[in-house]
């Protein structure tokens, strides 16, 4: 029959097995990154295994003791460094990571100097282990390693988003505290690879949270991107395409459609330059999301195009109309200093047969009409 401490040692391997495979599966892991995982499992696997097999050569008086102070002096290596192999998969290249290498190695060249002498363990005459006068040596260099661990953990916890560092600072916490319960009550407290195994499959499961959260946000940004019209801020062409997918061929009772237009765009641009055209664009724009943003959805669909879909009857149509034109006689740019627009509109429930295209065409109809009267009035061509 195994014993119980070597059942455990046993799923520790299988977890980190696990945790290997499942880092082979993921696809958002980078090839360096994955390497840098089997690594670190890797070494608290060896680390676990020279405890282990410490533990079964103890007391085995068959044994010759050079042997058993070769698989210490393993263990004391590795122990710290499978701790440090999970904050090197942070990547944090800084002054810490050098300290926190230095640390390791002068813990490295005292097991190596310890193995030759009785400095870290004691072995009696029936080849039972105990700990050695210096073993406090050992104590002090793990708690620097410890230390700057958790310094290194305080940093990284800097790059995720406030709500993800708690979550963050309470794994190296719980590893902090396996790895001291093991060293401090000792015995038949053996809870250092536990800790670590299960610290490193929480820390996989914070690491892919993060990166899908981080992912999710890189959609949305782009969404709003592509959304988003980058010279006026309105909704964009594309979000407008999409407005018209979603409501179908039959546009939802109640709705109104406005058609928009710059009067004047050609002559600005020819005369004054294409930034105060783009200064006009954005005064109509501003217009328009001042008298429809808090009602309806206002989209820049061309060049000086505008298109607003809103829930409204004629009377708040109508008021809506008023209101852009109130706004737009108020408008003054800062090249510019008139804006003149044309704007029609047509309403689902007086067209109850016409789809989402045709009642907008229907809004072209009637801003084209005001947008001739408006010429007219002018006395030009609205082409030159």
């Amino acid at each position: 029959m195994i014993s119980y401490y070597t059942a455990v040692t046993i799923l520790l391997w299988l977890t980190l097995g696990i945790l290997g495979i499942l880092v082979y599966e993921d696809n958002r892991i980078k090839a360096n990154n994955k390497r840098m995982y089997y690594l670190t499992y890797s070494i608290i696997a060896l680390a676990a295994l020279a405890e282990w097999t410490g533990l079964q050569l103890s007391g085995r008086e068959n044994i010759p003791t050079w042997i058993l102070r070769l698989v210490k002096c393993f263990d004391y290596i590795l122990t710290p460094l499978a701790a440090f192999s999970l904050v090197e998969q942070m990547q944090l290249y800084n002054r810490w990571d050098k300290l926190l290498k230095g640390a390791l190695a002068v813990n490295t060249g005292f097991q190596i100097i310890s193995c030759f002498t009785n400095w870290m363990i004691v072995i009696d005459e029936h080849n039972n282990y105990s700990h050695g006068q210096l073993y406090w040596v050992y104590l002090i260099l793990c708690m620097i390693v410890l230390i700057l661990i958790s310094v290194q953990f305080l940093i990284y916890g800097r790059s995720f988003r406030r709500e993800n560092r708690i979550s963050l600072y309470a794994i190296i916490a719980t590893i902090m505290i396996g790895i001291l319960m093991q060293e401090i009550l000792g015995g038949e407290i053996r809870t250092e690879y536990i800790v670590l195994t299960i610290g490193m499959a929480l820390f996989y499961i914070h690491t892919m949270e993060f990166s899908q959260q981080s992912s999710d946000q890189h959609i949305l940004e782009q969404q709003i991107q592509i959304s988003t019209d980058a010279l006026t801020g309105l909704f964009s062409r594309h979000a407008y395409s999409k407005a018209l997918e979603d409501y179908g061929e039959v546009p939802p009772k109640g709705l109104a459609a406005f058609s928009i237009d710059v009067n004047g765009l050609k002559n600005v641009n020819d005369t004054m330059g294409h930034e105060a055209g783009d200064e006009l664009i954005r005064g109509a724009a501003y217009c328009i999301e001042k008298a429809f943003g808090s009602v309806g959805k206002c989209y820049r669909t061309g060049g000086d195009e505008f298109i607003v879909l809103a829930p409204l009857n004629r009377d708040q149509s109508e008021k809506a109309l008023a209101e852009l034109k109130e706004k737009t006689a108020q408008w003054h740019g800062s090249v510019v200093q008139e804006l003149h627009l044309s704007a029609g509109f047509a309403l689902s429930d007086e067209h109850d047969t016409f789809s989402c295209e045709r009642l907008i065409k229907e809004a072209d109809l009637a801003m084209y009409a005001e947008k001739s009267a408006y010429y007219r009035a002018k006395g030009h061509d609205r082409r030159r």
